[in-house]
């Protein structure tokens, strides 16, 4: 049996891969380390909760200690790690807690990595989940289609240059897996991906905060017009390239993910509205009007794009969702669990699982 830690499992992307790996790896034993804070939901995970070949681990990852005992206890010998902060407005009010969680926190799992396995690296893997923000912008201009890549998209040769604390954070997390794989020998992957969306995500984030704003008729915060440009990627073809890389990867190298799918802020919020207006049976923009243009973010990216050639070539990796398609999954699965929504937004689950845990 092959013993993989999932490290924020409890959250949105993180929830996806264990379930994926759980289901689909029983001779796996998946255990789920999350330390449960604001955006660490185990509702996420119901489906599988009681399945024989997954453990639910509460900690810190930056609790050393406590972090070699669960590399001792259940013998780990794969590692994907996926816990991190991860929301840029709040790296710009509290740019401490990124440094902790995502550089410390990094950097806790790879010595106890190394500790544990001791040099024994056979069939033993370090996979590090990225983002496409550590390589900074792209401009607006670039190359129409089918013209080949270029500097128009980032690739994994791009230079870092990180412009958000989010983002500073992330490139040091990545700089020291590499370096522990240069250095010790440790067997790691990074990969680098593209904004995700889909079930399940924390409501502070772009696309479930304007499904449920619109639901209740609330306002849609735009930053500056609205022309800031993402390349976007429906979490379950991530939790697929991940399952994908983490087997068949090559060792010490780099992969990005993305889904070959760019949209402007102001016409996502446009195709949110013309959705959930039309799923709830009004006429198709009638939530125009609760579009409200904001004063931009600080160092607010222009734009963002992966290119995903090497993952496509190598592994035969891509997306398998157009976006409009994943946008009406997306929502529907939103307005299907209004519940669990209410739960997240009024904070009640935090305590019941709380709870939950200190009575096992």
């Amino acid at each position: 049996m092959n013993n993989i830690l999932i490290t924020g499992g409890a959250g949105f992307i993180g929830s996806h891969v264990v379930r994926r790996f759980v289901n689909k790896y029983p001779q796996y034993r998946i255990i789920n380390l999350d330390a449960l804070t604001y955006a660490g939901n185990l509702a996420n995970l119901d489906d599988i909760k009681d399945k024989p070949n997954y453990t639910f681990v509460k900690a810190d990852i930056c609790d050393f200690e406590t972090i070699c005992a669960v590399f001792a206890q259940y013998a780990i010998d794969g590692v994907i790690h996926l816990a991190a902060e991860s929301h840029v407005d709040r790296s710009i009010k509290d740019p401490f807690t990124f440094a902790r969680t995502n550089v410390m926190g990094t950097l806790s799992l790879l010595q106890a990595a190394k500790h544990h396995w001791a040099g024994d690296w056979a069939d033993k893997r370090f996979y590090h989940i990225s983002t496409d923000e550590v390589y900074g912008a792209l401009d607006l201009d670039k190359p129409e289609p089918p013209a080949p890549f270029g500097s128009a998209f980032f690739r994994e040769d791009t230079p870092y240059a990180p412009h958000s604390p989010y983002s500073a954070s992330k490139a040091a997390s990545d700089h020291f897996v590499r370096a522990f794989h240069d250095t010790y020998g440790l067997p790691t992957i990074v990969t680098n991906c593209s904004n995700n969306y889909g079930p399940y995500q924390f409501p502070e984030k772009l696309i479930p905060l304007f499904i449920n704003n619109i639901c209740k008729n609330k306002p849609l915060p735009v930053y500056g017009k609205g022309e800031n440009v993402r390349d976007w990627l429906y979490v379950e073809d991530h939790a697929r390239a991940i399952d994908l890389i983490f087997h068949r990867g090559r060792v010490g190298d780099t992969y990005n993910i993305g889904g070959f799918n760019e949209w402007k802020n102001i016409d996502i919020v446009r195709l949110l509205i013309r959705t959930v207006d039309r799923l709830l049976g009004r006429t198709e923009g009638t939530s125009d009007h609760l579009i409200t243009y904001v004063t931009d973010r600080a160092g607010h990216d222009l734009r963002y794009a992966i290119d995903s050639t090497k993952l496509k070539t190598e592994l035969g990796w891509e997306p398998s969702l157009q976006f409009e398609e994943g946008i009406e999954k997306t929502v529907r699965w939103y307005l299907e669990h209004q519940e669990w929504m209410e739960n997240i937004t009024s904070g009640d689950y935090e305590k019941y699982y709380e709870e939950m845990y200190q009575n096992r």
